[in-house]
């Protein structure tokens, strides 16, 4: 399941208090998912990693009661005590077995020990695959079966759209969009350290705006995403000075068109972001202008993703112009 369709999933699951399960490769962005749902929606987000914690950080710790004569559990202080929200439990499969019961008691019953889960709260719960070389459990099926599963999968798409509204560095956009494969390259069979998945390529996005020496970036670099993927990456990155000035088109409508696909795919990345950061009718008039002399399907993905990114240009005199000219791309 994509993640945009995940996440209205989710939604949809969380208003009507019914447990979910995401399963994923690791560094898929599983937990981001769930996070900038919960945002989207006004809920309040607690996130638990269950692998760290011990049966007794859930259930809390006993102490005798005077007034009743009675040994009483008080509850951790970081389970939530009102309002309404999302109750992340990450790495649920990774806990070991009796942490695992602990949270079967909070899932199934919404407590454990003397604490009670608030009405306005929901239970979400993620975990990588058995298969991923991770250190996982085999989940009871008893408490396997108070869940929705549901799988997440990788979407160059959706990872655009969201690579662009967080900022990434626009090579590391531009790189995926050229080489789509590239995103996620994890294989459960090879004994890589370092492989390419979203989260890796965010770590590449901070250590190209961390003004690092340029003799110390392949190495760095290779460090998070593999060695030849990091060769082939920074490779593309060096045709980023054959970009024709994009200001100069956003602002006349007008300028070079380079015939590299390298450099196409770095002028697509370049000219969204762009638009992105100051998304004035004048400016996607530009672009449309601009597009009309581009390369077709450069054209259409640029559209495409201001479009997706939330932009409207229906009313601009050159958007029907635009759509007549690339109609037979869009049926």
């Amino acid at each position: 399941m994509r993640g945009n369709e995940l996440s209205a999933s989710i939604a949809a699951m969380v208003k009507a208090q019914i447990p979910v399960f995401v399963w994923g490769p690791p560094g898929i962005g599983k937990s981001s998912i769930v996070k900038q749902m919960a945002k989207a929606e006004g809920y309040d987000f607690i996130d638990l990693r269950l692998a760290l914690m011990d049966p007794t950080d859930l259930k809390g710790i006993p102490f005798y009661d005077k007034a009743s004569h009675q040994a009483l559990w008080a509850p951790p202080a970081f389970l939530p005590s009102s309002g309404r929200g999302i109750l992340f439990l990450d790495e649920l499969n990774s806990a070991p077995p009796a942490v695992q019961a602990s949270a079967y008691q909070l899932i199934l019953d919404r407590q454990v020990g003397e604490y009670k889960l608030p009405d306005g709260w929901a239970i979400v719960a993620a975990g990588n695959r058995e298969g991923d070389r991770g250190v996982v459990y085999r989940m009871p099926s008893p408490l396997a079966n108070r869940f929705v599963h549901l799988e997440m999968d990788v979407s160059v798409e959706d990872w655009r759209a969201w690579a662009f509204e967080a900022g990434l560095d626009t090579r590391v956009i531009a790189y995926i969009a050229y080489k789509n494969e590239d995103l996620f390259s994890f294989d459960p069979t090879e004994n890589e350290k370092s492989f390419a998945t979203p989260r890796s390529w965010e770590f590449v996005s901070g250590l190209l705006q961390s003004e690092m020496d340029a003799k110390l970036l392949l190495e760095t670099i290779s460090g998070a995403i593999g060695k030849a993927r990091a060769v082939q990456f920074l490779s593309f990155a060096k045709v980023m000075h054959k970009l024709p000035d994009i200001e100069k088109i956003l602002e006349t409508g007008s300028g070079d068109y380079p015939e590299e696909v390298e450099v196409l795919h770095a002028l697509s990345t370049g000219l969204v972001m762009g638009v992105q950061k100051n998304p004035t009718p004048e400016r996607m008039e530009a672009l449309l202008e601009y597009t009309m002399s581009l390369q077709s399907e450069f054209s259409v993905m640029i559209i495409q993703d201001l479009q997706r990114a939330g932009h409207t240009m229906e009313s601009l005199p050159a958007f029907s112009r635009w759509v007549g000219k690339f109609a037979y791309l869009l049926a």
